[in-house]
Formats: C-alpha cells, structure tokens, sequence
C-alpha cells in the first residue's frame, strides 16, 4: 500500500504536467504525415493481373484512361482519394405499457356432514369451529411503463483515402479531418469497407453504404476540457459503491 500511493501520485503528477504545459496554448494538430492514409498515398499501387496493349487513338475522344475527358476518375486503387458523405438524421421512439391483475379466493365449508361439525365444536377452543374449514384467498397485479426516445442529426462530408485493397475487390478507406476554431479542435475519424461499384461518378459514397463504418465526431480543447469531469471525479465514479 505504502509503494501504490506514491505510483499513483506520480501518474496524477505526470498527467498534470502535460496539460500544464498547454495552458494558453491550441491544440496542436495530427501530424499528416504519421497515419495510414499518408503511407497508402506513397505506396507503390497494387499490379493489376493483366495488362491491355492498345495503341492509343489519338483522333477519338474516347479513351479508357483517367485523363481523358469521359475516363472514370473514381477512386480504383491503393491512395486514391473519394468522399464520404454522412448524412444522419435518425429518430428512435419506443414506448411500451403492460398492465396485470389477478385475484383468486377459495373456500371450504362442512357445516353439516354428518353431525360431525356439532361434535367437535364443543372440545375445540372458544370461538373455533369446523364449520368454515378452510379459507384460502390471494390478490396479485403488476403494471410496468418504459419510453426510449432518441434523435441524432449530422451532416458532414470528408475525404478518405482507400488504404487498401481486401483480395476480393473491396476497399479499406480511412478518413481523417481536423478543424481548429480558435482554442478548440474539432476531430472527424471515417473508417470502413466500401464495394467498388457502390461509389457514384461524382467519386462519392454515402455512409450507409459503407460496412463496419467506424464515424467519430469528437473535440479536444478548452470546452471540451470544462465539459468533461475531473479524472479525481471519474476515479471516485467508479470506485464508491454508493
């Protein structure tokens, strides 16, 4: 115990000391240089299986390259830059009500059988008798109310870059957009795989066609910082029972 609490005051030390020393100061952007995208664009693209030996048709408008002035410019290959367009506006309304009672009563009597009831009442204490034997009666009921409501609204466009190519055709795309307003930093992460035909001509795709889309819109900065409980707080959060 002795040798954790100075661990500990060392950890809250070192913490302290980093966000010390960006006091007054913006948030300092991502390097561009250090993520994936970075890396996809300077790599070598992926060999193609095949190759077509055309001779060029200088006098014809058509022409399958990029360049030309009806060739596709959607993203094809490794580094290839498209853009994603998020567009949610979803609203969840779920109200549930249940209700139920039940009531039961049963009850046994010998008033007359047999003389019997005449018989025994006189040896059993004062007050007793057999002429209501048995009583049995019971009451239950339950009621239950739950209501979900959410509504999420976003509007964002971003360019991602495919970082890579999965063996049957689909891309890996990451995007990464950082927005600096005076002393807060605004951080939009898209991440996914996406079919080739899914993308338009315009070089879009929207969100919803994007599998295990990964979409992170997020700050860094002075607001976020006063928004945010004191790490003293998120310890104490999670560490009272009460």
């Amino acid at each position: 115990m002795r040798v954790f609490v100075p661990f500990v005051a060392c950890l809250v030390v070192l913490s302290a000391c980093g966000r010390i020393a960006d006091v007054g100061q913006a948030p300092d952007f991502t390097a561009s240089s250090s993520g994936s995208e970075y890396q996809a664009m300077i790599s070598a693209p992926i060999a193609s299986d095949r190759t077509i030996d055309r001779a060029p048709e200088r006098a014809s408008l058509w022409s399958g390259t990029r360049n030309s002035l009806l060739g596709d410019r959607r993203a094809g290959q490794n580094g290839d830059i498209l853009t994603v367009v998020i567009e949610i506006d979803d609203r969840a309304e779920i109200s549930n009500s249940s209700e139920r009672s039940r009531s039961g009563s049963e009850t046994l009597a010998i008033d007359d059988f047999f003389g019997l009831p005449q018989r025994i009442d006189p040896r059993l204490p004062e007050g007793a008798s057999l002429g209501s034997a048995v009583g049995v009666s019971s009451n239950g009921s339950s009621s239950g109310d739950g209501s979900v409501s959410r509504r999420e609204k976003l509007t964002l466009r971003v360019a991602a870059t495919v970082v890579g190519v999965m063996p049957n055709g689909v891309f890996e795309i990451q995007g990464t957009q950082e927005v600096r307003v005076n002393f807060e930093l605004r951080e939009l992460i898209v991440t996914g795989f996406v079919r080739p035909e899914d993308i338009s001509r315009q070089n879009e795709i929207t969100y919803d066609k994007i599998a295990s889309a990964r979409i992170s819109y997020a700050g860094r900065g002075q607001i976020t910082d006063v928004q945010q409980p004191r790490y003293g707080q998120q310890i104490a959060d999670i560490i009272l029972p009460f």
